[in-house]
């Protein structure tokens, strides 16, 4: 079973940083994009940062030049590094993954459109 795993969620006073990571469990073949969004009290999820297979990044205006996604294909895993954190960064973040092919034991692939983590929960202290 394929599952994603997101851990680095904590209270950080604004200014501060936090880097976030996820991993993606199972049989997994492959991943097209893996990212982050997050969802504040009261607001709807929005995209965070993401990054094809191919290493191309997208990120939400409101974090460019202070959040950085990478990714580790091999360990199938993402990271979200975030400096200069602010109130309104406070979110529980979720991970992302697109277009998951996982191949079991049983050699049958299956194909997962879209996978999602149950969040890791980032507090910023004014």
């Amino acid at each position: 079973q394929v599952q994603l795993v997101e851990s680095g969620g904590d209270l950080v006073q604004a200014g501060g940083s936090l880097r976030l990571s996820c991993l993606a469990s199972g049989n997994i073949f492959s991943i097209n994009s893996m990212g982050w969004y997050r969802q504040a009290s009261g607001k709807e999820r929005e995209l965070v940062a993401t990054m094809t297979s191919g290493g191309i990044a997208n990120y939400v205006d409101s974090v460019k030049g202070r959040f950085t996604i990478s990714r580790d294909s091999a360990k199938k895993m993402v990271y979200l590094q975030m400096n200069s954190l602010k109130p309104d960064d406070a979110a529980v973040y979720y991970c992302n993954a697109k277009s998951v092919v996982e191949l079991p034991i049983s050699g049958i692939m299956r194909r997962y459109d879209e996978l999602w983590g149950q969040g890791t929960l980032v507090t910023v202290s004014s």
